[in-house]
């Protein structure tokens, strides 16, 4: 299992993390879509936050975390659900090269939309006003939950194989006079990783580089996989949507219908023999 998150405890601190790897998944979300570096790196980022958030719900459902700003980056986004299957995409426009996590994003926001297989949905959002992403994940904790968390992101799309992981340090409910300074310590010591420590170092030994004092308790390892679930079925259901006039009047215009999935890239392509159905006017699907 290469890709994955892992769960650990302090059982002499009122403190949690998780670490989470997710190099392949990484490589899919950014095939075929030629972003530039500083693009790639931010839905690296993002792929690693939205990991650790998810393993934070305690239900089944979908969390999506989506930056939009004004800048060359118009929007970032990547959705997962309980089981770690993640997508993502990005919009940008211009030259990005060289510019910084604010210069990128210009004016912007970031939004957390939890939604809960039973339940309604939930949406929490903090201004982009921080140097990293990680940063303005950390203040999105403090405004919206009230829980002090130390958050590490790292990700690089120029290696072979490209690489992303991440840390996050979440304190629990406490009443230890101890609480703060204990929980700055384990901060501390989180901030001393490397990159390359975190992408190539097993879990177990990383934390014990860096808590070989503490008592730390890992749990089971749980995959992080890539899923996008576009279908050629639900492209036509999209189409279903238009007038049988419509459809004819574009593929007057074109031959063909395409329609390429903004996650994946992948190109579904229909004719008018594909879309027979579409164009029968007592079609039920309209």
């Amino acid at each position: 299992m290469t890709d994955q998150l892992q769960r650990f405890l302090f059982d002499d601190f009122q403190i949690r993390g998780e670490i989470a790897k997710a190099h392949e998944t990484f490589q899919q979300c950014i095939d075929n879509h030629n972003y530039p570096e500083a693009v790639a790196n931010i839905i690296g980022e993002l792929l690693i936050a939205t990991s650790l958030l998810t393993a934070t719900l305690k239900f089944k459902g979908k969390i999506a975390v989506q930056i939009q700003g004004d800048g060359p980056l118009s929007m970032a986004v990547i959705n997962a659900n309980q089981d770690l299957q993640v997508r993502g995409t990005a919009r940008y426009e211009g030259n990005t090269e060289g510019l910084s996590f604010l210069e990128l994003i210009g004016k912007g926001t970031l939004m957390l939309t939890i939604s809960p297989e039973d339940g309604e949905p939930y949406q929490g959002i903090v201004a982009l006003e921080k140097e990293s992403l990680a940063a303005c994940l950390e203040d999105y904790f403090i405004q919206s939950e009230q829980l002090a968390t130390k958050i590490s992101l790292f990700a690089n799309s120029q290696t072979s194989p490209v690489q992303a992981a991440g840390l996050l340090i979440q304190t629990l409910p406490a009443s230890s006079e101890s609480h703060e300074e204990d929980f700055a310590h384990v901060c501390a010591l989180a901030g001393t990783i490397k990159a390359k420590e975190i992408y190539t170092l097993k879990n177990e030994d990383l934390l014990f580089r860096l808590y070989h004092q503490e008592n730390v308790r890992l749990f089971k390892l749980q995959p992080i996989s890539f899923k996008c679930g576009c279908s050629q079925e639900r492209c036509l259901s999209s189409l279903a949507t238009l007038a049988p006039g419509e459809i004819t009047e574009i593929l007057e215009e074109q031959e063909s219908i395409d329609m390429r999935c903004e996650y994946c890239a992948t190109t579904y392509s229909f004719r008018e023999q594909d879309l027979q159905i579409l164009l029968t006017p007592d079609n039920p699907q309209h």
